[in-house]
């Protein structure tokens, strides 16, 4: 008999109370953080510390760790070739009260400021430099090794999430992935910096069918399309491939499934898109 961890409380800790959060990780880490420059977001926080690095903490269910834990800031150290920051230390505890883990990790400060929020509204004007060290870090991330899974949206990426997700807005797809390349899983415009390029927020990368990057840097850029061509074409490598082209319906039936915006200005974007995309997967 197999036991299931219980879902844990959902919370936003953009107004969820973390003093006490914080306190701990300031003892554990021996540093203190700056309150005021923090960053809230839906499940983690982060800050300036005394000693010019940054700390993000990050709330994850016990049911979203999976096999290889939640350590993805930390292993991605292992990585070489990539713009990202250092990963300098890390602490990790369960929560007294409920199915959660606390982590925390401290980085180098990034080299600029984030793009923008994770979906853009307006075209940032990127520079041909900019888009060169993001071509040169995705390569090499892709062929690096790994035994971890990625995790986007703390999910477990499988044949049967990817199968799912799709079907549930393009049935009769044949979702079957050939090339699974190590992935960020989580690349959007918050989580990249500009004027000198660097990614950051590792916690959920790992193994994922090839193009899945390419393809949420291209979902989150669809009000922009202008800014959503470029991606393509930068990328085209990874979208033109079967699997490329799985990821473009995997990240379009999250924009356009059963949860989806009335108000998102991506939809018709990602509706045409994918149309097409699945036919020529239904006649390729």
């Amino acid at each position: 008999m197999t036991l299931s961890v219980p879902a844990a409380r959902a919370v936003n800790l953009r107004v969820e109370p973390v003093d006490e959060v914080l306190d701990r990780v300031e003892r554990s880490l021996q540093t203190r953080l700056n309150r005021d420059t923090a960053v809230r977001k839906r499940r983690s926080v982060g800050a300036l510390t005394d000693r010019d690095t940054w700390v993000r903490v990050e709330r994850r269910g016990l049911d979203r760790i999976g096999v290889q834990g939640g350590d993805g800031t930390a292993s991605a150290e292992a990585l070489r070739g990539i713009a990202k920051p250092a990963w300098l230390a890390g602490v990790a505890w369960r929560d007294e009260a409920e199915p959660v883990m606390w982590r925390a990790d401290e980085t180098e400060l990034l080299p600029g400021a984030p793009v923008g929020s994770a979906v853009v509204a307006e075209d940032p004007g990127l520079t041909e430099e900019w888009w060169a060290a993001l071509n040169a870090s995705l390569d090499t991330l892709a062929a690096q090794h790994t035994n971890r899974i990625a995790t986007p949206d703390t999910e477990t990426l499988t044949q049967d999430l990817v199968t799912g997700t799709i079907h549930s807005v393009f049935p009769g797809v044949d979702t079957a992935v050939a090339d699974w390349c190590p992935a960020h899983a989580d690349l959007n415009w918050a989580n990249m910096t500009a004027p000198a390029f660097c990614v950051f927020d590792w916690e959920d990368w790992g193994m994922a069918p090839r193009g899945l990057d390419a393809a949420n840097l291209w979902g989150a850029s669809l009000a922009v399309p202008t800014l959503a061509d470029r991606v393509r074409s930068e990328r085209r490598d990874d979208l033109e491939s079967r699997d490329g082209r799985l990821m473009t319906l995997f990240v379009a039936a999250k924009i356009l499934g059963p949860y989806a915006d009335p108000d998102d200005p991506r939809l018709g974007a990602a509706q045409e898109t994918a149309e097409r995309v699945a036919k020529e997967l239904q006649t390729g």
